[in-house]
């Protein structure tokens, strides 16, 4: 269990009388398999952490043998909620300095177990970055934050992979949105839902109008939603053949999305399905050179051809000094 997540699960049981571990799962994010065992932590290292079943039932603990919330100011437990943020995201976001003042208040509170049991922040660290990024430009997840809690319209200037010049465009934001390190803007767009990275918006401005998202959708819902597309659905399956020594790494790329035939592999290559969005998403097969073979269809092998000529092109004419 990392630090943010003990520290959410521990202000969730204090705040209120009983909740279920569904509603203690979809607060936090995680699956009740994971909630149990954090559920069973929290018993073993001596909290009285109860459940009772039935339709009254929950999972409560001893009132006054958790954390100290009075000592909290409303900043403070407001920042300490936020959950699965390492102190890089907490310092892009400006929420560092009342994070760590909260939480030294509430460990200064706690008397030490008779276990004698080290911190779960000395032996607990996370960074959710990913490996070998650099510095991003673009707007800062600080600079926008104020302007997304006040419920306002955003007009941004957009760099689109699809576009040769900036979009601008009007949307109606949720929130921000961290996965693998990297910042986005989840917002309605003429009431659909997209997602726009941080350091592809070049400029931004608020809309003297109030935000106008959709009934019954929350930030938390609607990134699930489009994560759940881009790994799940798609326009274009790839059948290919992938090297044995390659198939892990296009596991790493492609995950979900990347389907294994484990009624078809030799002694080379794996058969594979590979599905893509867009046709022009294929391109991203093209790293992988000879070590993956495209099977179909047609127009999947055909921009692939064309993609590698073109390439060949560039590097056969003579380089410019």
């Amino acid at each position: 269990m990392t630090p943010d997540r003990f520290f959410t699960l521990m202000l969730l049981l204090e705040s209120r009388d009983a909740v279920t571990t569904q509603e203690l799962a979809s607060a936090l994010g995680v699956s009740l398999r994971t909630i149990t065992r954090d559920l069973n932590w929290l018993r073993d290292a001596g909290l009285p952490v109860t459940a009772h079943r039935g339709r009254l039932g929950g999972v409560t603990m001893l009132p006054g043998s958790g954390l100290d919330l009075t000592r909290l100011t409303p900043d403070e437990r407001d920042h300490l909620s936020l959950t699965g943020l390492d102190e890089k995201q907490r310092a892009e976001l400006n929420a560092s300095a009342e994070s760590r003042r909260a939480l030294s208040k509430i460990a200064a509170a706690q008397q030490r177990r008779a276990h004698d049991l080290l911190p779960l922040t000395d032996v607990v660290h996370v960074d959710s970055r990913p490996w070998h990024q650099t510095g991003v430009s673009g707007t800062a997840p600080a600079s926008l934050i104020g302007a997304v809690r006040q419920g306002r319209r955003l007009r941004i200037e957009y760099d689109s992979t699809r576009e040769s010049c900036p979009c601008d465009l009007v949307v109606d934001p949720y929130g921000l949105f961290a996965k693998a390190g990297i910042w986005y803007l989840v917002a309605d767009r003429a009431r659909e839902p997209r997602m726009y990275r941080l350091e592809r918006i070049r400029t931004w401005k608020e809309v003297d109008q109030p935000r106008r998202i959709r009934e019954s959708q929350t930030l938390a819902t609607v990134a699930a939603a489009l994560i759940d597309q881009w790994e799940h659905h798609h326009a274009i399956e790839v059948s290919a053949t992938i090297d044995r020594t390659q198939i892990e790494r296009a596991q790493r790329i492609f995950g979900l999305r990347l389907v294994r035939d484990d009624h078809e592999e030799s002694a080379t290559g794996h058969k594979v399905t590979i599905r893509f969005l867009y046709l022009e998403d294929v391109r991203a097969l093209l790293p992988f050179g000879s070590a993956i073979t495209v099977h179909g269809p047609t127009e999947a092998r055909a921009h692939l051809r064309d993609l590698a000529t073109n390439l060949a092109h560039h590097y056969a004419s003579s380089p410019t000094s």
